[in-house]
């Protein structure tokens, strides 16, 4: 059995060691002379004591992702805490999201300000926070949204929320010509590109509309959110069209000109100066051979776009099939 000494000077370690940390929480530094002369201990013992402290913050990191480190720091010639928060942006990350954000020209001056005020004062340390700023604060002093930019945030949020709950939306959509059409749709997933949010969505009740054709029926229609109007979510509930639901992210990588029409496979030869630029552009186009500087590629695309694109690239694709 322990002696009484011994409990008693157990107990003092555990008080000593709960004050120190409680300390340290409270941004103290600690000296290891001054600590052990307090405390009427060897500075041998404090040194244990903080090691088992440095120990203890090390194994853990609180419910905001915020890890605690005890250290040396020699500046200050004492202990004291470090905290870095995980679920910070470095600050390479932060000045790449922003320059992206920028340069997508897909938000009104007013939210790419509100977005990269956030960014910067909510996701990075604040010690780098100014230099962020600094690095951005001219391209974003010049920033030029597109011609009919209008607010885009909170509507992105109310197709998100519509997408994932698979509600009946219906819209009042301005086509490209200037007229306005009313749409009930069945909404399944939002992409973008090129400066533009896209909504892809079923047309409810598509079979009942001679006018519009076929393949509509088996694939989805796009539709520019900043060419939305009026819209209204219902409370009504609709099944995926697909056998499998919607997969979003798959569909995406076959979608890369926003155009409607069927799933098509194409195969081609190209003989320009830059295959991984063909390749970056389909994602899920594969090079089959290459012959003295010509690649035969195959790839699986979505819509009629990949016409217009083959056409612009001149004498560098030659279509196979």
């Amino acid at each position: 059995m322990k002696s009484e000494d011994h409990l008693e000077e157990e107990n003092a370690k555990h008080w000593r060691v709960l004050d120190l940390c409680l300390r340290l929480m409270e941004d103290e530094v600690l000296v290891k002379s001054e600590e052990a002369e307090r405390y009427h201990v060897s500075e041998r013992s404090i040194q244990r004591d903080l090691d088992d402290l440095r120990a203890f913050f090390a194994e853990r990191t609180d419910q905001h992702g915020v890890q605690q480190e005890l250290i040396y720091d020699y500046k200050l010639k004492g202990y004291r805490i470090r905290r870095t928060n995980t679920n910070e942006l470095t600050n390479g990350e932060a000045l790449a999201v922003s320059k992206i954000l920028l340069e997508s020209r897909a938000f009104t001056k007013k939210e790419i300000r509100t977005v990269l005020d956030k960014i910067i004062q909510g996701c990075v340390p604040k010690c780098n926070a100014g230099k962020v700023k600094d690095l951005v604060s001219n391209e974003e002093f010049y920033y030029i949204p597109t011609h009919n930019s209008r607010p885009a945030v909170d509507k992105i949020w109310e197709l998100g929320c519509a997408i994932r709950e698979q509600k009946l939306i219906t819209v009042q959509y301005v086509k490209q010509n200037g007229s306005l059409v009313q749409r009930t749709l069945k909404p399944v997933g939002l992409l973008f590109s090129e400066f533009y949010f896209y909504l892809l969505a079923f047309i409810k009740d598509i079979e009942k509309d001679e006018r519009l054709a076929d393949k509509a029926k088996l694939y989805p229609t796009f539709y520019r959110v900043d060419r939305i109007n009026g819209l209204q979510v219902s409370e009504e509930h609709f099944e995926v069209p697909y056998k499998d639901r919607f997969k979003e992210g798959e569909f995406r990588k076959r979608i890369q000109f926003m155009y409607g029409g069927e799933l098509r496979k194409v195969r081609f030869q190209y003989s320009g100066p830059n295959v991984e630029a063909v390749l970056d552009r389909l994602p899920t186009a594969e090079i089959e051979k290459e012959e003295n500087g010509v690649y035969t590629i195959h790839a699986e695309v979505f819509g009629d776009g990949i016409d217009m694109w083959t056409r612009s690239q001149g004498e560098s694709i030659k279509l196979l099939a």
